[in-house]
């Protein structure tokens, strides 16, 4: 990550409460204002998490989500507004973050993650976010965080249920260890609450924020899994394939 900036009075005064969490202090403040996060989809998930990021100082947020907004985006896509359905959804996201942050570099990129974009996207930060609804987008990203050696937290969920992990290179395997392939009956659309996403995605800030900061144990290597129609959370390790063609020997 870039050498730490000095935090303005302004910035010392909006992020005093969370700098006396312990660990945390001016120090872990300044490493988030010189951090840069690349969060792919900025819906229902991934809008909260830049929105959770922004709020907590993060420096620049690089934003890849295309297409307008939809009626149906309204229940879960909490940077969308009603008067801008028929609309691009990225104008809206840029609006609602700096209104948030006007101190936050949020660069908005009109294009979903595809193996044609992923490098260069994972190029502009320092920590990547994954929140896309298609396998497609995500085992794409996963290889391009792997290829330049940028942890990814992977946040996903369906109906009433959960899951976040972190994926670290050198440390811990990846997403194609256990999704080596697209599932063949999974779609964009499926069963899905706001207020579910919303848990997935503030967990997943939350270990954005551990990773810059340092403060906490991270999640890298297990994965936090979440049945919220029962209220049972649970932790396993995933395995790190040796024959994995992304993290492999």
């Amino acid at each position: 990550m870039p050498a730490q900036t000095a935090l303005t009075l302004e910035e010392q005064a909006i992020y005093e409460w969370q700098m006396t969490v312990p660990g945390m202090g001016e120090e872990g403040q300044r490493k988030l204002k010189s951090a840069s996060v690349l969060i792919s989809r900025v819906g229902g998930l991934g809008g909260l998490v830049a929105l959770e990021l922004a709020a907590a100082g993060v420096g620049k947020l690089v934003l890849a989500h295309g297409g307008n907004l939809r009626a149906s985006d309204l229940n879960r896509q909490l940077l969308q507004t009603h008067d801008h359905i028929g609309k691009p959804r990225m104008e809206s996201i840029l609006r609602r973050l700096n209104e948030l942050n006007p101190r936050c570099e949020v660069v908005g990129v009109s294009e979903n993650v595809s193996e044609k974009n992923a490098d260069s996207l994972v190029a502009h930060a320092d920590i990547v976010v994954d929140a896309a609804p298609l396998f497609q987008e995500r085992l794409a990203l996963n290889a391009a965080a792997f290829r330049a050696g940028k942890p990814m937290v992977e946040c996903a969920m369906h109906t009433l249920e959960a899951t976040v992990t972190v994926f670290a290179p050198g440390k811990t395997g990846c997403l194609a260890c256990y999704v080596p392939e697209i599932p063949a009956s999974w779609t964009r659309q499926f069963p899905v609450f706001g207020a579910v996403s919303g848990t997935a995605a503030c967990i997943g800030a939350m270990e954005v924020i551990k990773l810059i900061t340092g403060i906490g144990e991270s999640l890298a290597g297990s994965l936090l899994s979440m049945d919220l129609s029962t209220m049972q959370f649970r932790k396993v390790r995933l395995p790190k394939r040796a024959d994995c063609p992304v993290c492999g020997r």
